[in-house]
């Protein structure tokens, strides 16, 4: 059975987004979880999606999928091209011949996206009976062999088990497997390792990256983790309030850092040198309420360097001298226009600049 993409790959992203938007229509009032969100991806290439959590980062995910449907309480608008051809405003029936065969995602619990009361094997063979049309029998042999290649031992018993008789990082293999078993294009990993243990972790990223360099495949890692993308992606995309706020090839948006918030998330990583037993830097103040997004920058109420001007305009994304390095900041980190910022808010002795000048206009 034929992907419904083209069978040659054509010059170009395979993956487009253009002004993305999502909102959900709540009882206390309306969720602005998506804001005008653009990037793409390149066929075999891994972009980073971080943020805390609340950012919008996985509604993306699941929404540029096509899991978070349009309509009634939701409305998600915008542009999603999947090799060339636009997927956004495609029928459910017509957008779920897409996923498994050109676009799969690994959740963040395979205990929740694993059915319980099903042994593994099944959960192999429905999607490879569905899209690659496999006799039940052929369907069984894959379904080995692809638990045979994410290091599943014992892959001919282990068909025949039930989720919970597997380890937690020995489940999330399994997902792996059930969203490689049509051969994807694109997979998501929507913060895969985040319920496992720091050495499973590892194991399970390395896995991934083992499978993306053999297939060929766009991986997208979405987590609130920079330290798990760093030697794992190509480029990152930062968000917050569910606006991308910077984006770089990932050594340059490490060795260049401009938006605060970027800053801010580096400084919270733990460091493997200097003294042991040390606080880590956390960010001070809350991600803003998306019910009711804050004028100007989101980030102002918690940036040490905001000034007047950051409560009242906001942002748009702006290039550097690097055209692949884009932020959102009036005063970006290094800049001139950063060092006046910051001794203006040293000198009011101002450690959350934006809180203060509220306070001082008002």
């Amino acid at each position: 059975m034929k992907s419904p993409s083209s069978a040659t790959p054509r010059e170009g992203p395979l993956l487009e987004v253009e002004d993305f938007y999502v909102r959900f229509d709540t009882d206390r009032g309306r969720v602005h979880a998506v804001n005008g969100v653009s990037l793409s991806l390149d066929q075999g290439e891994t972009l980073g999606i971080v943020g805390e959590s609340g950012s919008g980062k996985t509604v993306l995910s699941r929404a540029v999928m096509g899991l978070v449907g349009d309509g009634g309480r939701n409305h998600v608008t915008g542009t999603v091209r999947f090799d060339g051809r636009e997927i956004s405003s495609l029928s459910p029936r017509d957008l779920r011949k897409y996923w498994g065969t050109e676009m799969a995602m690994v959740f963040q619990d395979p205990m929740t996206s694993l059915n319980p009361v099903k042994r593994v094997g099944a959960q192999f063979t429905e999607a490879l009976r569905y899209h690659l049309d496999l006799s039940r029998r052929e369907a069984t042999e894959r379904a080995v062999d692809l638990l045979r290649s994410v290091g599943i031992p014992e892959p001919q018993r282990a068909v025949g088990r039930y989720p919970h008789e597997f380890s937690g990082g020995m489940r999330q293999r399994v997902t792996i497997g059930i969203a490689l078993a049509c051969n994807p294009r694109l997979l998501f990993g929507d913060e895969p390792t985040t319920a496992l243990d720091v050495t499973v972790q590892a194991q399970i990223l390395d896995l991934l990256k083992v499978q993306q360099v053999e297939r060929d495949m766009a991986l997208i890692l979405v987590t609130h983790d920079l330290a798990v993308v760093r030697g794992r992606s190509d480029r990152i995309a930062v968000m917050y309030a569910g606006k991308v706020v910077e984006t770089a090839p990932t050594a340059t948006l490490f060795a260049h850092t401009r938006m605060p918030y970027t800053e801010a998330l580096i400084n919270a990583l733990p460091r493997l040198t200097g003294p042991t037993h040390v606080r880590l830097r956390a960010i001070p103040g809350r991600p803003p309420d998306m019910m009711n997004p804050p004028d100007g920058c989101p980030f102002s109420p918690r940036c040490p360097y905001a000034q007047e001007r950051c409560l009242v305009e906001v942002p748009p994304l702006m290039p550097s001298e690097d055209p692949e390095h884009q932020f959102a900041c009036w005063y970006p980190v290094g800049t001139p226009e950063w060092t006046e910022a910051r001794d203006r808010n040293t000198h009011r002795g101002e450690t959350a600049a934006g809180t203060q000048i509220v306070k001082e206009m008002v």
